[in-house]
């Protein structure tokens, strides 16, 4: 018996070692990346207004006068469920508030969407053909259709260039040289640069005068962005 009872423990213990590894290994494993913030995180005002970015160009894809006061510059990956949320909301954003822009950059995570980097690229192909018109159309429609998480068929690149009304025989040529992908890559090295493999996608900053006035992390919702732009009014 006294065997037996030693033995239950020993098991016991084993079997809770066990749970208490699953537990810590299943917790590391969730990508940092795609989780969101659920409240805005304070940052060090210096910090926040010191910040290295790259500066606006034609070269980036705005929506609205891109001489308004105020921009939220989002760094965002196409496959990331969080973004298509904030895509959405952003789009309301827009939609409701005349003196703001927005400018979209690339931050593809291949580790976690390996589709992702070629949507991206897929995105500047539209733009070659329809400038910045067919940009926004063609991420509206992505984000709109895909399921996130790397759902996004391979075929639908095609299917969306067509829908936009582009063409697509000259859409697949541009797809398929890679010719984007350093310009996607150069989104990526300033979002590395200014910590958004850190703080996770997506990730903006709300720009005033050319700096920066705060930022957003995560998908937030409407009414907190709202709140923030209202405190920078």
């Amino acid at each position: 018996m006294q065997n037996d009872s030693q033995n239950q423990i020993v098991s016991a213990i084993i079997i809770a070692g066990i749970i208490i590894a699953g537990a810590i290994l299943l917790k590391d494993s969730q990508p940092r990346e795609t989780l969101p913030n659920q409240a805005i995180a304070t940052n060090d005002d210096n910090n926040l207004k010191n910040m290295d970015f790259k500066p606006i160009t034609d070269e980036d894809h705005i929506l609205g006068n891109k001489n308004a006061r105020i921009i939220i510059m989002e760094y965002s990956d196409t496959e990331c469920p969080f973004c298509r949320i904030f895509h959405e909301t952003m789009q309301k954003i827009m939609e409701q508030n005349s003196d703001v822009a927005w400018v979209y950059r690339h931050y593809p995570i291949p580790k976690l969407h390996s589709k992702a980097l070629r949507e991206a690229e897929a995105t500047e192909c539209a733009f070659e053909q329809g400038g910045n018109i067919a940009f926004w159309n063609y991420i509206d429609r992505l984000f709109a259709i895909t399921p996130s998480n790397n759902g996004l068929e391979e075929e639908e690149l095609i299917n969306i260039a067509q829908y936009i009304g582009l063409n697509t025989s000259s859409f697949y040529t541009c797809l398929e040289s890679g010719k984007y992908k350093n310009k996607v890559e150069k989104d990526i090295a300033d979002g590395i640069k200014i910590g958004v493999n850190e703080k996770g996608t997506p990730y903006s900053l709300i720009l005033t005068n050319g700096k920066v006035a705060d930022e957003i992390r995560g998908a937030q919702p409407y009414e907190l962005i709202i709140q923030q732009l209202d405190a920078i009014k």
